[in-house]
């Protein structure tokens, strides 16, 4: 018979209850802050912090291949860099405007103006991790979230006052979103509505806020005839962006259970299955017209499935991924055809993609969600959707949805006009910038190097001056033609 372990003599943290003292949770110097949390959810979501973060230079990928190559390092930059403004106004005031404790039905205070007082206290989102670390991973949500917005900048948008907007957009519009949803003083939070991982804060508040900034911006340049477009320039960077983004979802939908549990599992079932049917879904769609079997619209779908599963991935049964998946593709397939309708040039179809997925989601979140799913972290109760027979819900996600989509695009249209108005902060190139491309005007730096390429072909080049292989206009073909002869010359 095996001798009985004794635990006490284990090298292991024993966990205490937070003794709620002070609002950091208490002082380092006198007490162990660990003991208040389990090692492994605090390992497990700096990884999923991490993963969030990936997921923005995916979006850059994929904005950049579905544009034209001479504007196609802008929108990487653009990516990149609303990390680096929203990390800086979400350590300002960001966090605090969202998930302050004091906080009120709309938005929070500044009591964590610069982080402070963020530390140990057990967090506004879950008891099992510390605000410091909750403050960390929602910091990368509300960066990936302006990431998917300003794709809308494409090929005609100017980078100073997008970075400007960046800024305020996240204090006007997002902080309250993320308030009214995830903060238990929200107004959203308290009526019901259900969103696991961002369906109205994320994807419904982007979606909407690129519509309104296509709007504020124009039509590109030739895109006035109905339905034209140019292709991609770049499938790979589509499908590297798509991989990026699929991956890091993972931290996205599971992360958002805020612990190393069943639930978190459950996301990750749910959050690749209907990845997987809405790129099938949306690809066998193209089928149908084209005869072809394209890798922008596989990509599309699984995109398309990612955002229709995210408010519900912690909240629905396996067998209903599928059927996001296939719904949600088959909805952003066709809402592609809205901007026609509406005559706004959405370049990258970013509200067909996440405002209309998002709202999908939300419904959809409202017929499925399972008590018994969101259960499985061991704390959590909710009445749930239709499976339950709680048909109120559904009513819940609709107000969630149109609340989050109107305050969205017409906070973001008032946003966008004032910035308009500032003197240096026109918000559109110019035509003959638009013309040479927003790289080589606005960053001076290239995704390919247009210059030792006129050099290495020399005259080639200059006889092929018509085929569009490059989709550089004249104009712009002969400044980088021109370059190069001068290089050679010297």
């Amino acid at each position: 018979m095996a001798e009985t372990l004794d635990l006490n003599a284990l090298n292991y943290t024993v966990l205490i209850p937070y003794n709620g003292t002070t609002a950091t949770g208490g002082d380092s110097l006198e007490i162990d802050l660990n003991v208040f949390y389990n090692a492994g959810d605090i390992a497990w979501m700096i990884t999923c912090t991490a993963l969030v973060l990936l997921m923005i230079p995916g979006v850059g990928f994929f904005y950049s291949g579905l544009a034209r190559r001479k504007s196609a390092l802008s929108l990487i930059w653009l990516s990149v860099m609303s990390l680096g403004v929203v990390s800086i106004q979400w350590f300002f005031w960001g966090y605090s405007l969202a998930f302050s404790h004091s906080a009120g039905t709309y938005i929070g205070n500044l009591q964590n103006l610069g982080f402070k007082g963020v530390l140990a206290q057990p967090s506004v989102g879950s008891t099992k991790i510390p605000d410091l670390m909750f403050a960390l991973y929602q910091g990368m949500f509300a960066s990936i979230t302006v990431a998917l917005a300003v794709g809308a900048v494409a090929e005609r948008g100017r980078m100073a006052p997008c970075i400007v907007f960046m800024f305020i957009w996240t204090t006007i519009i997002y902080d309250p979103l993320a308030c009214w949803t995830w903060n238990a003083s929200g107004w959203v939070y308290k009526m019901g509505a259900l969103d696991f991982a961002g369906g109205t804060p994320v994807h419904i508040a982007s979606g909407a806020t690129a519509l309104a900034y296509s709007l504020m911006l124009g039509k590109r340049r030739g895109h006035d005839a109905r339905e034209f477009s140019y292709r991609p320039h770049n499938v790979t960077h589509v499908v590297i962006g798509t991989v990026f983004l699929w991956f890091g979802w993972f931290g996205f939908n599971c992360g958002s259970a805020f612990s190393a549990n069943l639930r978190a599992v459950m996301a990750g079932v749910v959050t690749n299955l209907a990845a997987a049917a809405g790129g099938v879904t949306w690809c066998l769609l193209d089928y149908r017209l084209n005869r072809k079997f394209s890798a922008v619209g596989f990509s599309s779908g699984v995109i398309s499935g990612l955002v229709a599963i995210t408010p519900a991935s912690g909240y629905v049964p396996p067998w209903s991924a599928v059927i996001f998946g296939v719904i949600g593709a088959t909805a952003c397939n066709h809402a592609t055809k809205l901007k026609y309708l509406m005559q706004i040039d959405d370049a990258l179809d970013i509200f067909a993609v996440h405002g209309i997925g998002g709202i999908v989601g939300n419904l959809l979140t409202g017929l499925f969600a399972a008590d018994y799913i969101a259960r499985l972290d061991g704390a959590t109760h909710i009445d749930g959707g239709w499976l339950n027979q709680n048909y109120i819900q559904l009513a819940y996600q609709l107000a969630d949805s149109a609340s989050g989509a109107a305050y969205s695009f017409f906070g973001s249209c008032i946003i966008l006009f004032l910035i308009n108005l500032i003197p240096g902060l026109q918000l559109r190139t110019s035509e003959n910038d638009e013309t040479l491309g927003v790289d080589d005007v606005e960053i001076g730096e290239f995704a390919y190097d247009y210059v030792e390429i006129t050099r290495d072909v020399g005259s080639e080049l200059e006889t092929d001056i018509s085929e569009p292989k490059s989709d550089i206009d004249s104009v712009g073909r002969q400044k980088y033609i021109s370059t190069a002869s001068n290089t050679n010359e010297k």
